[in-house]
């Protein structure tokens, strides 16, 4: 057992400090800063996290109460609403989606050769967003109804691992599509997605990126088919077809031959279609790769970490209209 050290201190241990202070000088983060530094600030944040704080009020109570612990669990400036505010609205925000970048490498590393229920060397992504409902009063920066106020976070998850390797604030309003402008593709891995991402030039991008997505195909897509494979209908499997897109406009957007697999859900008694464009993995995996993407909704479902006062510091990265 470690006598004397709290177990906040501990954890923050395995940070890598010289990558932090790196962000910090590559954006002058501590320029004219005399107390608060922003370690202080990085630290003060992640004990609101890792403790459920809900306001700056809260905060500033907590850490106070612990005064006599602060230096040895690395702060060395003084703790107050007013320094948090400051910092929260004046430093660059770059500094810490930096600092996230380093730490989502290195946790991905480590998560590289877990199995998630599919047998697949490649890089799976799984693409989701989830509205975050806020008081209007408090962020009428946000407007979504009238009386409401929200904003929506799109999430790219590496399903090895569950670990957000993208993540994109806009308002509410905005459709899920556009966001597939602002990923990087990977060639060679795998993005899953739902129906509503479909949108046949931005998919197109994805087959001269040579990376694949797998999406549940619409009932009304216009399609005509070149080829079929075999199947085993006793895996669930009911077609594997080779098509191309006929619609007026899905015709121009994709002009590539794609994929259609049909699957049957037994168990809970679904016709389900997903459109890919990739033809080497078997059919039955494809089915397997859509049926990971629940692990994006799991993290929305258990990501609690998320609430108002993490959506006041997303504000400085968030451009809305």
């Amino acid at each position: 057992m470690n006598v004397g050290r709290s177990v906040f201190s501990q954890l923050m241990d395995f940070l890598p400090l010289p990558e932090f202070r790196r962000c910090v000088e590559r954006y002058r983060g501590d320029y004219r800063v005399q107390s608060f530094s922003c370690l202080d600030q990085f630290l003060s944040l992640a004990f609101a996290q890792l403790t459920y704080r809900e306001s700056l009020r809260d905060i500033e109570a907590c850490l106070r109460a612990m005064q006599p612990r602060l230096y040895h669990m690395g702060f060395r400036g003084k703790v107050s609403r007013n320094n948090l505010a400051n910092a929260n609205q004046q430093r660059d925000w770059r500094i810490y989606a930096d600092f996230a970048q380093s730490l989502t490498s290195e946790a991905r590393s480590l998560y590289a050769h877990d199995e998630f229920g599919v047998e697949l060397e490649e890089t799976v992504y799984a693409l989701d967003s989830t509205t975050i409902d806020l008081c209007l009063s408090l962020f009428p920066w946000a407007p979504w109804e009238r009386s409401k106020a929200a904003v929506k976070m799109h999430t790219l998850l590496d399903v090895r691992g569950s670990i957000p390797s993208f993540i994109h604030i806009t308002p509410a309003r905005v459709h899920d599509v556009p966001v597939l402008d602002e990923i990087v593709l990977e060639p060679g891995a795998f993005y899953i997605m739902d129906r509503g991402y479909i949108h046949f030039a931005r998919l197109y991008r994805f087959t001269l990126a040579a990376s694949f997505f797998v999406v549940r195909a619409r009932g009304n897509m216009r399609y005509r088919r070149r080829y079929s494979q075999v199947v085993d209908k006793t895996t669930g499997l009911r077609s594997d077809q080779t098509i191309l897109l006929t619609g007026q406009d899905s015709a121009h957007d994709y002009p590539a031959p794609a994929r259609r697999v049909h699957y049957f859900d037994a168990e809970h008694q679904r016709q389900l279609a997903f459109l890919t464009n990739n033809f080497a993995v078997p059919a039955l995996t494809i089915a397997e790769l859509y049926r990971s993407r629940w692990a994006v909704e799991l993290f929305f479902e258990s990501s609690t970490w998320c609430t108002p006062l993490d959506v006041m510091e997303f504000r400085g990265a968030i451009a809305l209209n």
